[in-house]
Formats: structure tokens, C-alpha cells, sequence
């Protein structure tokens, strides 16, 4: 008889286990569902994962309100005000006002189209490589940090519109 007894209280202790683990891992849904209340997948409800595409935010208002195509970047060179603080890098073109640059961290990139560009000033921070083209021709210009320097069609002995394609900066 104890042998039985033993046998039933074990059997007990596992369903009432079972029990246990079946609701804990539905997470009471059928109870929920037997009151009228709903049941969702928590990965439904979950949000979805970030994928960075490098392409830079707002760029078609820019583009609008600013006439400045900023195609894509690491994040680390962003439009600036020029009245926001001092240390922006500078580009100084024909077609517009002066465009401003923030420029943070170790190292940043950002591809765009500024035409008509003759001259930049590095960030008081970090020097500057630019790629510049006219026509078919490609040329890389140097720019020092928190100087003034020309490029594209101040450097150029035929004076042909250079358009600002890429910045990379380095500290």
C-alpha cells in the first residue's frame, strides 16, 4: 500500500508539474481566451530589427529647402547651421551660400552634389580629403584642419565647375 501511495503522489506531483510548465509557457493564453480575452504573439508585438542603409536622413527635405543633395554617410559629417557654432567645416560654392558641416568622432565619410564648389575650410578638428569632378575627370584635394584652401575651380587653369561628390575626414 505505501508502494501505491508513493506511485500516486508522484503521478500527482507530475501533472500538477506539468500543469505548471504548460502554463508558464503558454503564458495562461487559453485560460485568457476562455474569459473572452485575447491572445497574441509576443513576436508579433515586437519591434523589427534597425538595418542601416547609410543613407542620410531628411535628405529630400535638404534637397527641397536647401538645394543640397546628401546622398549617404556614416553619420559622424551632418549639415550644420554656420551661425551654430565656430570649428564647422566650410564649402563655399558659386551656386549658393556657405554650406557648414559638423564634423565628430575619429574618422567620418559623406557622399553628395555640390556644384560649382571653389573652396573649403577644414573643421578646427580634423583635416579633409574631398573628391571633386567636372566632366569626366576625378580629383582628390587636400583640406587642412581650421584652414582655408581652394579647390575644384579656384585650382583649376581652365576654371570649369568642379562638383563636391565625397568628404572624408581624419583627426
Amino acid at each position: 500500500m505505501k508502494a501505491r501511495s508513493a506511485a500516486m503522489r508522484i503521478v500527482g506531483t507530475a501533472i500538477a508539474t506539468g500543469v505548471l510548465a504548460w502554463g508558464a509557457l503558454t503564458g495562461g493564453q487559453a485560460d485568457s481566451a476562455a474569459r473572452g480575452g485575447s491572445v497574441e504573439a509576443v513576436t508579433d508585438a515586437a519591434p523589427g530589427y534597425a538595418v542601416e542603409d547609410y543613407n542620410y536622413p531628411l535628405a529630400d527635405k535638404i534637397l527641397e529647402e536647401q538645394n543640397i543633395v546628401l546622398k549617404r554617410g556614416d553619420g559622424r559629417i551632418v549639415l550644420a547651421d554656420c551661425a551654430s557654432e565656430t570649428g564647422l567645416m566650410e564649402v563655399y560654392a558659386t551656386s549658393q551660400d556657405k554650406i557648414c558641416f559638423k564634423v565628430t568622432g575619429s574618422s567620418g565619410w559623406l557622399t553628395m552634389e555640390i556644384p560649382s564648389v571653389y573652396g573649403m575650410k577644414g573643421s578646427a578638428d580634423q583635416s579633409a580629403e574631398v573628391d571633386m569632378t567636372t566632366d569626366s575627370e576625378q580629383k582628390t584635394f587636400d583640406v587642412p584642419k581650421d584652414n582655408f584652401v581652394g579647390v575644384g575651380q579656384s585650382d583649376d587653369p581652365e576654371g570649369r565647375q568642379w562638383t563636391l561628390m565625397e568628404i572624408r575626414t581624419t583627426k
